[in-house]
């Protein structure tokens, strides 16, 4: 039986191939790509969203008319709604990471990617801060990690996660230190940040990413605050001969 990440892979003939398997045009419109999931043991957002986000589904214009959309349009549509607003239910967190990784080896599809992420990523945050759920946050931590070590978004979207001034949602991630594992942007240039917490900056030195002299540097701006300037100097004091 086809998995999820398996028809996420597939070849336009094989995509093809595995559709006309399944007789359903004697289904009503909305229930064909349910009936064709039941028969694949997916739920119906997880076909959608495989066969969405394959690569070849732009060349493959026959799809969405035999899973009961009446249009490429009203299907990418489909797919967009189900992935920017689920919250592990419908879509795994095994699921979602495949989408990442099958990315990652079709860069042509990172823009539309970063577009939905925004909307997805607020989904999710909204959430956990109504509920404090902590498996939504642990399984958040994962895609975010996963996000970065695809390499799914490109130094823009990167930027906008940092010029948040208070954002607790990343330092609950530890997405300062993601980032920088994933060398999209130097651990040096983010220590010098205003907009970056403190606690983030901690995180930093603590995994001895930040030199001395760069934290020296620091402390000579008379604007930072007197969190982070205790934060600096209690570093130091540790590490008196680094």
């Amino acid at each position: 039986m086809a998995s999820f990440k398996a028809i996420l892979r597939y070849s336009e003939e094989e995509l093809l191939q595995l559709l006309y398997k399944f007789n359903v045009s004697d289904k009503p419109d909305a229930e064909k790509a349910e009936a064709i999931a039941l028969q694949l043991k997916l739920r119906e957002a997880q076909l959608i969203c495989a066969i969405g986000f394959n690569s070849h589904l732009p060349n493959l214009t026959e799809i969405p008319p035999i899973l009961g959309f009446e249009s490429y349009d009203t299907f990418v549509n489909a797919r967009n709604e189900v992935f920017t607003n689920d919250i592990y239910k419908l879509l795994t967190l095994d699921n979602i990471l495949s989408i990442y990784a099958n990315i990652k080896d079709n860069p042509s599809t990172r823009q539309i990617m970063e577009y939905l992420l925004s909307s997805r990523l607020k989904t999710i945050e909204k959430r956990i801060d109504e509920t404090v759920n902590s498996l939504i946050i642990d399984k958040y931590k994962e895609e975010m990690r996963g996000i970065y070590s695809d390499e799914v978004v490109s130094i823009d979207f990167v930027e906008k996660r940092l010029e948040q001034s208070d954002s607790g949602f990343r330092a609950l991630i530890n997405e300062v230190s993601l980032i920088v594992e994933s060398k999209i942007i130097p651990a040096g240039d983010i220590f010098f940040r205003d907009t970056i917490l403190p606690q983030e900056k901690k995180k930093l030195l603590n995994k001895g990413l930040i030199p001395k002299t760069l934290i020296e540097m620091r402390l000579g701006d008379p604007n930072i605050t007197a969190i982070e300037k205790k934060i600096l100097y209690d570093y130091i004091k540790t590490r008196p001969d680094d």
